[in-house]
């Protein structure tokens, strides 16, 4: 009987695949059998995820996807796709008497608009196939939570999961399903540049913040990603899927 939670024979698309919950991911589908489009802006770190990706047939390649002629290159050079997974992205710490209309573009073009723009291209070029998955690696913070300082952040990863509802109805006659996932506090290089804007024991005292006690692994987001790509999920869509140590609960 074949494993509905096996990604063999799937191709899957990657952003953010150079570092972090990105990374894991693509790591993780290689090893149940995907194979793997991966996308990031560094070329080196990226190559660093191409060379361990387990099995044969992966492709990479250099993008930004906030920018238009980097999302066309992206949807000209993958192949028809099972499932495509955003997880570029970018942190940003700012109270709102200090956002202005640089930074907060900044942050939507990187968290919102280039996803979604990204989705809209793979779509209309018809390089989804039917009954595939798109997940995007929203975030808690504006869809549960928020922090001091991460109104705009909120903001750019709040608008993943509007948008996610409307494309959830326009796809379903495609048999496409769209779903987010929303990380607690992970330990990837994000996390690591917070510690140099706060003290590092204030932020390890949020571990008291999550039931279970500690905080997440790229790992722990990764086999959130695959259940969502597998077939074990045909009925699933729509859905907004926090994988953050029971914090929403506190």
């Amino acid at each position: 009987m074949a494993n509905p939670f096996s990604l063999e024979n799937k191709t899957i698309l990657v952003t953010g695949a150079s570092s972090g919950i990105g990374r894991g991911i693509a790591l993780e589908c290689a090893k149940i059998g995907a194979k793997l489009v991966i996308t990031a802006r560094n070329e080196e770190r990226l190559k660093e995820t191409y060379e361990n990706l387990e099995g044969a047939g992966h492709k990479m390649i250099i993008a930004d996807l906030s920018k238009d002629e980097d999302i066309e290159r992206v949807v000209e050079y993958c192949p028809v796709l099972n499932g495509y997974v955003n997880s570029a992205g970018m942190p940003q710490l700012f109270t709102v008497p200090h956002i202005n209309r640089r930074n907060l573009t900044e942050i939507i073009n990187v968290n919102t608009m280039g996803p979604v723009l990204l989705m809209t291209s793979l779509v209309k070029n018809k390089k989804i196939i039917k009954g595939g998955s798109i997940v995007f690696i929203a975030s808690g913070s504006g869809i549960y939570v928020a922090e001091m300082g991460g109104a705009s952040y909120a903001a750019s990863k709040g608008a993943i999961a509007g948008f996610v509802k409307g494309a959830v109805i326009d796809l379903a006659p495609k048999w496409i399903r769209v779903n987010t996932i929303c990380p607690g506090l992970v330990r990837t290089a994000i996390l690591n540049m917070a510690t140099g804007m706060f003290n590092i024991a204030d932020i390890e005292k949020n571990i008291n913040k999550y039931p279970l006690r500690r905080f997440g692994k790229p790992e722990d987001i990764a086999y959130a990603a695959i259940y969502l790509l597998s077939d074990a999920s045909t009925w699933v869509t729509g859905v907004n899927l926090p994988v953050d140590g029971g914090y929403i609960v506190l």
